[in-house]
This record gives structure tokens, sequence and C-alpha cells, in this order.
């Protein structure tokens, strides 16, 4: 089966020479494989007529072409989003449990989760397709008809906590109490509202609570409906490592008798929160193909091995590695950069920020809960905020991507990217394959996942010797994220640069980081940013404050999460060691 995919966002068809048409051999004699619709402007190509030459992917100026052959296996789509459009193929079967959702970005995990929310009605590939009943034939007589026959007929208690909880304050207008207690049919809000931290924001309006407090008050509204089915759109997002495993925790706990459905990056979480997963794998903006349900552990090693056993599909050239780090005494020698102590005050929070050195061409990750000054630390060192007593001192020139990415431009990445002041050798050699599929997307137009690839590659290569990056994995799906980390590494190496890591993802600190810096106080009130030390002590200092252990997975060394009170749990405390560096 041949499916021909236009994506619309690359498409130029008004600053091209039309090539895709010109060029095709079925056009030349005679046919209409490429014709271009008169209303919308845009290229329509005839799959039935198409040969999958491939010409037009090769010749079209913008890389908004994908000619694709597929196993006849996989059946006709499940939706499609109109002519030359997306489109995903198959549904999970839904049980009673807790099922991730893992795959990359683009390719349909969103889209599986609003049908089976029944906020989209599927359309088996016909665009014209709004209702059911074709639907409902399709599937009649399976386990997942007969939860559609459900949905369609509106008899199944839904709950779904959106993945844009930074829309809710744009339709809701009112307290996070309000928020709480509109939804609220199980009388669960206010203990699930505590559990989760929110007790001294409650009376706030939701304009103006921070994104942690507002994706905790989703959760908590979509936890405590009357519902047997339940879908959490990536929820550990804007959350600290506590709050996330908490979060997951309180899932496990509450729900863990009901039909739940997860989509979730960081794969820690993933893997702690789970019972069995589904892997959408495919090519992003043109298809996706959702896997059998697999095992929790198991799928999540697949998914990082890039090789599904029971399809029999290698879904990766590559495997995912967690490779060991270099030993301590691989720094000696190297070239320090000292900065000095200073603080920061605001209106009820302080932070003060002790002395330390980094090392030329080494990873610092820096770790703390929401609200304990992380990036107020990383701003006054990148020249953004000004202490108020003391000066850090640098000798060397920063680079900084901060957590919220605004891009005021009106062309495309390409244009944007050639008019920053960057080592252009470097950024084509190591950089360019993480943003290349992105050059012809106007500034505009990109996700949020996109900008941070594209500003995260911006600043890996500025012409500094210290590169800050406030929440990098922020956005990105979970190879996303370890690709970032490895080119993280490779900058900081090759060009003897040290770069400092926020980010809330232990999986992606574990990857990236060389030494640990360890954020302790007050979250709120006061905060006190430690100096760098070793993974190994900066990791259990961390997880000790947290009450949290980690262990490694004996096939791929990733880090899990052990379930509290367990006997490793237990073990790992009593000994002091919360966490494993492999």
């Amino acid at each position: 089966m041949r499916i021909a995919v236009i994506d619309k966002k690359k498409c130029q068809p008004k600053k091209c020479a039309h090539e895709c048409e010109k060029y095709c051999p079925g056009v030349r004699m005679g046919d209409e494989t490429v014709t271009f619709d008169p209303e919308t402007g845009y290229p329509v190509i005839d799959e039935n007529l198409c040969t999958g030459c491939g010409i037009c992917v090769k010749r079209c100026p913008f890389g908004a072409i994908s000619i694709i052959n597929l196993p006849e296996a996989v059946g006709k789509p499940v939706h499609q989003y109109g002519k030359n459009g997306f489109r995903l193929f198959g549904l999970p079967v839904p049980r009673k449990g807790i099922v991730g959702i893992i795959g990359r970005n683009g390719t349909g995990k969103t889209t599986l989760l609003k049908i089976l929310s029944g906020t989209l009605v599927p359309n088996l590939g016909h665009e014209k397709l709004e209702y059911w009943g074709p639907v409902l034939e399709k599937f009649k007589r399976s386990e997942t008809g007969k939860y559609l026959e459900l949905v369609a007929n509106k008899r199944a208690k839904l709950a779904v906590k959106p993945q844009e909880v930074d829309m809710i304050p744009k339709v809701f207008k009112g307290t996070v109490r309000d928020l709480i207690e509109k939804y609220d049919e199980t009388g669960q809000g206010r203990e699930l509202a505590k559990e989760l931290g929110l007790s001294e924001c409650l009376d706030t309006p939701v304009s103006r609570v921070s994104g942690g407090e507002l994706q905790r008050a989703a959760i908590v509204s979509t936890m405590s409906r009357d519902a047997e089915y339940f879908f959490f759109d990536e929820p550990s997002s804007f959350l600290d490592v506590k709050q996330r495993i908490k979060m997951a925790r309180l899932i496990r706990e509450r729900l863990g008798n009901k039909h739940v459905f997860v989509i979730e990056h960081d794969l820690a979480v993933l893997d702690y929160l789970t019972d069995y997963v589904h892997i959408v794998y495919g090519k992003p903006g043109a298809y996706g193909i959702v896997s059998g349900l697999k095992p929790s552990r198991s799928g999540i090693n697949e998914f990082l091995e890039g090789y599904l056993k029971a399809e029999n599909v290698r879904i990766r050239e590559y495997a995912i590695r967690f490779e060991a780090r270099p030993p301590a005494d691989a720094w000696k020698g190297k070239e320090r950069i000292p900065y000095n102590g200073f603080t920061k005050t605001f209106p009820g929070f302080r932070l003060e920020a002790e002395p330390g050195e980094l090392i030329k061409g080494e990873v610092v990750g820096i770790l703390g809960p929401n609200g304990i000054g992380k990036t107020t630390f990383v701003r006054v060192l990148a020249g953004e905020d000004k202490p108020d007593s003391g000066e850090p001192g640098l000798s060397e020139t920063v680079s900084y991507k901060p957590q919220y990415i605004s891009i005021e431009y009106e062309g495309t990445v390409r244009e944007w990217v050639a008019e920053q002041d960057i080592d252009r050798e470097f950024f084509k050699s190591e950089l360019e394959p993480i943003v290349r599929d992105l050059y012809d997307k106007r500034i505009t137009d990109l996700s949020g996942g996109e900008k941070q690839r594209v500003m995260t590659a911006v600043a890996l290569a500025r012409k500094a010797g210290i590169m800050l990056l406030d929440e990098p994995s922020a956005y990105l799906d979970i190879e996303q994220r370890l690709v970032i980390a490895q080119k993280i590494k490779r900058a900081s190496e090759k060009r003897e640069a040290t770069c400092m890591v926020v980010d809330h993802d232990i999986v992606f600190q574990d990857s990236v980081a060389n030494r640990i810096l360890v954020f302790q106080g007050t979250p709120g009130r006061e905060g006190k940013a430690g100096k760098p030390e070793g993974m190994e002590e900066g990791m259990n200092r961390f997880l000790a404050e947290m009450q949290i252990t980690f262990r490694r997975d004996m096939e791929t060394g990733r880090p899990r999460v052990n379930k509290p009170g367990s006997q490793l749990d237990r073990e790992q405390k009593k000994t002091g060691r919360y966490y494993y560096t492999g």
C-alpha cells in the first residue's frame, strides 16, 4: 500500500516552480498524478496513479512531500486529516489498569486520545465521514467496537486531562478552588488538592497561577470526576521531580482499578505509572501505527531498542543506550572556571548561591523543586537579572536558552538561523540534523517542541564558553530528549565549553550530566544553590530530600523509580544509596 503525504506547513506553492508536477513521470505521460487545487493552491497527489518513484520527494525544494510504502497488513486508516494528510492506523483495546501511550511527536498519540475520548469521530480515511455508523460497523464484534459504541451513544463515563493546560484560563474564569469544585463529582477534590500541594493557591485566579499549579489543578479536576475511563495527556509537564512521582502514585492508588490511558514523555514516570504500554510508531507528520499491548518494562525496552518483537518491525535504525560516564579522574588537568556567590531577592523570596567552579567540557545538571530559584540562578549567570549582592564574575561569554521560548520573527527557520551569530561549521556538522526538517517552516507555525529544538540547537552553536539551558526537554518526546542530551554532551566536549542544564526529567539528566548542582530550601520563600558535585553524591543528596530511590534496568541501564516501600526502596534508603550511576 502506497501513501502520499503533503505537509501543508512546509509546502509553499507560491514560492516554487511546482516541481512535484513538472518532474512527475505520470504527468509527463498525460496522467493527472499531480494536480493543483484551484481553491487552496496546494498540490494533490493521486495515490492510485502514483508509481512511488520518489522524484517529487527529491525535487520538492521545501521537503514537504513523503511517499511511503506500507505493508497491506496495516489495513485502512482509522483517521486521516484530509487528502494527502496524516493518517493513523489502529486503535488500542481499553482494559482495566493504567496504559501508557509512547512514541515520537507527530505520530498521532493525541489524535488517538481524542478518538478514544469521543472528542474526534474517526473518518476511516474518508474526508467527509463525520458520524459513528461506519466506524461501529468496522469494529463490530470486537472489544474496541464495544467501547466505541459506548462512546458514540454517550454511555461511557469519561474524564480527560488535556495536553494544553495553558488554554484553561482562556475558557474558565475563576479561582483554582472554583475549577476543582466545578468538576469534583466524587468529593475527593479537596483531599487531592492537598496531596498535590495546591492548598496555598486555591483562592488564586487560574489566570495568575504558574504552569505547574495549573497542571496540578487540571489533574485534580480530572481525577475527581465520577468516571470509568480516564485520559491524561502529558500530565508531568511543568511539574518537578517530586510532584511527578506524587502525581503518578496518586493515579495508581486512586484509579488503578479503572480504565486509564496516559501519554507521557518522562521515561521514569511512564515506567513507574503504567502497567502496560502501546507504542505508536511511524513517520512524524505522515503516519502512525499503534502496536499491540505490551507490559510496561518490556515495551519501553523494545522502544529504546528500536525493534518491536511481536510485530517484527524495526522502528528506528539505532538503539538508544545509556552510556557509563567517564571516571572522575578524567577531568583532572581540565581548566576550571570559578564563579562567585551572590544573592537575589524578590518580594517574599530570597535566593542565595554559593561560590563554585565549572570544568571546561563538562555538563552540570541543575536539580531542585519548582519555585526554589533555579531559573533566577541561571538568569543571573546569563546577565539577564542583576544580583542584590555579589557578582558571578564569570570570565567566559555566555549563551542562554530561556525556560519560556518566544521568537518574534516572521520568516522561516532557515532565515532566522542564518541571522544568528553562531559557529556555522559546528552547527552544520553536529546540530543541523535535529532541525533540518523544520528549515522551511515559518517560525510562527512551529509547535512548542519544534521551537525547543531550534532554540536549543542555536544556543549550543553560539560562540560562548558557557551554555545555560533552562528546561531543554520541555515539549520533546522521549526520543528527541535523548538525542538532545547527546548533542549537549557533544557540544560541551568538542567545543570545550561548559553547559549547565536545568531539567526535571531524571532520565534526561542521567543521560546528559557529568556533575549535579542541587538546590535546597523552601519553595516560594527561600532557595540555596549549592556547588557542583559528583553525579552520585549530587543525585543522592537530591533524592534523599525527595525520599525517592532509583535502580538500574538490567537490559538497558536506564534509571527506574522504585515503588515506595518496596524491598529495593527500603534497602537503598537504609544504605543511603538513593541512586546508582551504573
